[in-house]
Order: structure tokens, then sequence, then C-alpha cells
């Protein structure tokens, strides 16, 4: 049984991150505040949003977008402010478009290159010519070499 409170009490631990002096009145606001923090990034945490983080600065973050909730900012708003103040990597998902969109299509790209140059590089390899047979000298130099190199 302790295990099992242990283990509820480690899952529920996201859920804490919150705290209730932070929460708004309004249900609609605070609805929207969890929505738009789950999508920003806690910049001490790296992998967690915001919602999830204890961190200090993951709170001040949560304020922010309260804040700017309160004061009337539309959703998009609060996350230009928010990507004005602390840079594109607060979002957990990144932007489509601008500079972001060549960081978007370099991995497709490049693997549609690497495919090519592995198809020209079978396509050549089927069709390059036979090795040409060595010579009688030759082949009677490559014997001496190999009777050589045992010690014989």
């Amino acid at each position: 049984m302790k295990r099992f409170i242990l283990i509820l009490t480690l899952l529920a631990a996201p859920v804490w991150a919150v705290q209730p002096d932070e929460m708004l009145d309004d249900p609609e606001l605070e609805a929207r505040a969890r929505d738009l923090s789950a999508g920003l990034r806690c910049l001490v945490c790296r992998n967690e949003s915001i919602d999830e983080s204890n961190a200090d600065l993951a709170r001040d973050l949560r304020l922010a977008v309260r804040e700017r909730l309160v004061a009337g900012d539309s959703d998009d708003e609060v996350i230009s402010y928010l990507v004005d103040r602390y840079g594109e990597y607060v979002l957990l998902k990144p932007r489509t478009d601008g500079s972001n969109l060549i960081l978007w299509l370099a991995g497709p790209l490049m693997l549609l290159a690497g495919l090519g140059i592995g198809a020209a590089t079978l396509r050549r390899r089927s069709t390059a010519p036979a090795p040409e047979a060595l010579s009688a000298e030759e082949e009677a130099r490559l014997q001496d070499l190999l009777k050589s190199d045992r010690g014989v």
C-alpha cells in the first residue's frame, strides 16, 4: 500500500507546480493560462513546460502569463511578449516560419539527399565494367610477393 501511495505521489508531482496563490479567480482565464503555459518551456528544466516545473523562473513565467491575460492580452500577444523577452527557445514547439523554416526543412532535405547519393552510388556500382584480369607477368609478380611475405 505504501508503494502505491508513493507512486501516486510521484505521478502527481507535476500537478503541484502551479501554486494556489498563482491561480486566477476567473476559471476561463485560468484555463487559458494553463493552456498557454503547457506550451512554454521552462528555461531551467529545459524539457518541461512551465506548467510542470517547480523552478523559480517557471513560477515567474507563469505569473507573467497570468498578468498579461488579466491585462487583456490575447493568447498570441502573450506568446509574442514572452518570445520577445526570452527568445523562441521558450516555445516547446518552435514556429515553422521565417528562419526556423530552414531548420524544419533541413532534416527531410538531408534525408532525400542521402537517399539520392546512395541510389546513384548503387547504380554506378552495378554498371561499372568488370575488372581486367591480370597479365601473366603481373600474376607472376603477385605470386612472388605472396611467397616472400609468407617467408617461403
